[in-house]
């Protein structure tokens, strides 16, 4: 039976600590937007602040949803479910913020020593209800393990950007992490506003030990930047090319009309 609650009481708020996966959802204003719902893991990922606040590390994505939505209306809901024991449902419907890598607010949530690679935000949600109900449906499930293949794919791009940072002092050469978010993370579906600062951060990234474990040599380092500036360049070259094209072909209409 659904049961409605001002807070996170503490045994709801344990039960919530013992659990591998939760899931968020957020939709735009619009009619037409992208309703989202994201699953999130991970352990130590999810945080209680006090009965009526908690916040997460929003990890790199190929989509940016979550953050768009809450930047535009700020409604966002946490749900858990329970795949062993006592069946149940939790949800927690709340206001959310975004705090992005390199903030003041970020960095006093999460120093750099303890941040997982790939965090780009911390999603914090001010929580105004929560719901219970039976989850008599939801199948038992026995955990294994967590996945790390997102946090190793994480610290090989930021240990590009801090093996570029080091040699050249100028990240944005390279197949790094901010360039991810910069290429991948700007915008939502719906074209709403996702990272503003976090590309463009001037901090760098702690060498954690997923990054230590991953040493990418100055020659990969050399060539992506060289492919980068060819790029650039070349780009460049182009736009001269087709300039003087235009100039010699409005020359010699010119000549004809006259």
């Amino acid at each position: 039976m659904v049961q409605y609650f001002d807070e996170i009481s503490p045994s709801l708020g344990k039960w919530i600590e013992r659990q591998h996966v939760f899931w968020v959802a957020t939709a735009p204003l619009s009619g037409d937007g992208h309703v989202n719902v994201s699953p999130k893991g991970g352990e130590g990922m999810f945080h209680i602040v006090n009965p009526r606040q908690v916040w997460y590390e929003d990890l790199t994505g190929s989509g940016v949803e979550t953050v768009s939505h809450l930047r535009e209306n700020g409604r966002i809901t946490v749900m858990f479910n329970a795949f062993e024991g006592p069946p149940r449902i939790l949800r927690l419907y709340g206001r959310g913020t975004v705090y992005e890598f390199s903030t003041p607010e970020f960095n006093a949530l999460v120093p750099p020593e303890s941040r997982k690679p790939g965090t780009r935000a911390i999603i914090l949600v001010d929580v105004h209800k929560v719901g219970t109900s039976c989850g008599y449906a939801v199948p038992f499930f026995d955990f294994k393990s967590h996945r790390n293949r997102l946090l190793t794919w994480a610290a090989k791009k930021e240990a590009l950007d801090v093996n570029s940072d080091a040699h050249t002092g100028f990240s944005a050469l390279v197949d790094g992490l901010k360039r991810y978010w910069a290429t991948k993370n700007l915008k939502s579906l719906d074209g709403l506003t996702g990272l503003t600062c976090a590309p463009y951060a001037e901090d760098g990234f702690a060498v954690n030990k997923e990054a230590i474990a991953y040493k990418p040599d100055n020659e990969k380092v050399k060539n992506q930047r060289a492919y980068f500036t060819g790029a650039l360049v070349q780009g460049g070259m182009n736009i001269m090319i087709g300039f003087s094209l235009g100039v010699a072909a409005a020359s010699f209409y010119l000549r004809k009309s006259h």
